[in-house]
Parts: C-alpha cells; sequence; structure tokens
C-alpha cells in the first residue's frame, strides 16, 4: 500500500533522529495515549480508592492476634489495588492489538524493542506516582482507623510503607504489561494474574519459609510488614518481584519483535 505523501516526511524526520531523541519521541507519543485513554485514568484512580477504602476496613476490625502487624493493616488495601494496578498494565498494551493500533504504533517507531520500552515506561512512571499517592493516603487512612493501635509505627517504617506501596504497585503493573504483549490480549492476562494473586494473598496467607516467598506478589508485600520471618527482606523482596516484572517485560519484547503486528 502506498503511504500518503502527507505522513512521509514524518517518518522520514524519526528515522534522522538519534537514539535519545527518536526515544523520547516514542515516549512522549505514548504518553498521549496513556493521559487520552479514560478507562487507562480510572484506572489509576481506583488503585488509590480500592486500597483506601480496604485499608480503612482493615483499620476498623480490632479482632487482632498476637500476630498483630499494624503496618501491614494500614496497607492492607494493597491486596485490592494492585488488581486495579495489573488491570491498568494489561489494559494499556492490550489496547495496541485491537484494530490495527500497533500496526500504527510501529509505522511511527519502526523499531520494535524501542517501542515497547517506551510504552513500559509510559505505563510505569504513572503507576508509580499513583502508587505512592495511593502509599501516602492509605498510611493516613489506615492508622488513622487503628487509632492507638498504630501507635508503635515508627515516621521510618511509614516511610518505608509509602515507597514500598509505590514500588510495588508499579511492578505488579509492568508485570501485567509484559505479560499482556506476551498473550497479545487484556482478558487472558487479567484470567491468569486476578486468580493467580487472590489465591497467593488469601489461602497461602501469612504462611512462610517456603517457595511461595518467591512469588511476585507475596515477595513485594513483605516491604508493607512491620516484621517479617521469611526467607526474603524489605528489600530483597521487592528485588524478587522487579525480576518477576522484567522477565515478563522481556518475554513481551520478544513476542512483540517476533511475531506479527
Amino acid at each position: 500500500m502506498t503511504t500518503p505523501a502527507a505522513q512521509r516526511p514524518v517518518l522520514t524526520r524519526s528515522a534522522s533522529q538519534g537514539p535519545t531523541t527518536a526515544f523520547a519521541s516514542a515516549l512522549r507519543a505514548e504518553w498521549i495515549k496513556i493521559r487520552t485513554l479514560r478507562s487507562l485514568l480510572w484506572g489509576l484512580l481506583a488503585v488509590v480508592l480500592a486500597t483506601a477504602v480496604f485499608s480503612a476496613l482493615a483499620g476498623l476490625d480490632d479482632s487482632g492476634g498476637p500476630d498483630f502487624d499494624p503496618l501491614f493493616s494500614a496497607f492492607f488495601g494493597v491486596t485490592f489495588g494492585q488488581i486495579a494496578a495489573i488491570t491498568f498494565g494489561a489494559q494499556a498494551v492490550s489496547a495496541e492489538f485491537q484494530g490495527g493500533a500497533l500496526r500504527a504504533s510501529l509505522a511511527a517507531v519502526p523499531d520494535r524493542v524501542r517501542w515497547f520500552a517506551a510504552k513500559a515506561v509510559a505505563i510505569g512512571v504513572p503507576a508509580l506516582v499513583a502508587g505512592l499517592v495511593t502509599g501516602g493516603v492509605s498510611l493516613v487512612v489506615g492508622t488513622a482507623a487503628l487509632g492507638t493501635r498504630a501507635s508503635g509505627l515508627t515516621w521510618s517504617e511509614g516511610f518505608r510503607g509509602v515507597i514500598g506501596c509505590g514500588l510495588y504497585l508499579m511492578l505488579m503493573a509492568l508485570l501485567a504489561a509484559g505479560l499482556a504483549a506476551l498473550l497479545r490480549s487484556g482478558v487472558a492476562t487479567l484470567s491468569i494474574l486476578i486468580p493467580f494473586l487472590l489465591i497467593v494473598s488469601f489461602v497461602i496467607g501469612s504462611a512462610s519459609g517456603t517457595l511461595a516467598d518467591f512469588l511476585p506478589d507475596k515477595a513485594g508485600q513483605v516491604v508493607l510488614h512491620e516484621t517479617w520471618d521469611g526467607a526474603l527482606g524489605a528489600w530483597t523482596g521487592l528485588a524478587v518481584t522487579a525480576a518477576w516484572a522484567a522477565a515478563a517485560l522481556t518475554a513481551g519484547a520478544w513476542s512483540v519483535r517476533r511475531r506479527d503486528a
């Protein structure tokens, strides 16, 4: 098919750009997609709202036992907020496989790896910002609901929880983005991740000292606990989640590069 003459100068300028400028252009285009798709913006808002609501409800529950963890109780809503985060990541990528959108994206950015890297950054940065806001709101709401039961929490523990919450939600969004690129379907991605996360969170629960410690959600949520007896620490747990996300993004990049648009 002949390329319209009006488009030729754009493609020519893109081809003549240096790597940094070309990536910046690709990133700008992907960011425009994120902020103009209303469903994605609502998804980020849902991360904040779901986490805050369930953190407040957890704080109102005064049935804590000897293993009561005030920090995790304040951030308990992340268990549900992460569902909105992975939905955001999956939808942002799966939209490219609908109506020939990916072909248009690759026509503007022929380097498929560069395009996918820009897509990942455009997903990760707003997910991180939303995650940090979520962490701050969750800490305030959760500790307020806990009342005097949160009096033992230190400033450094709360700060760690907020930063860890932001990083964790970003990594889960990127994990979903990579898997969506591999499967080429947001529905298939969510059909795998949502049951997986709910099983890990509610069936395995607080069990530690097993291979379950190295699953992406359980490892990443260690940072939200005041104390933890498992094999991982707060930051090593996030590193494990980052490794899962990196593996998913690598698989997604391979799929984008090798398979037809």
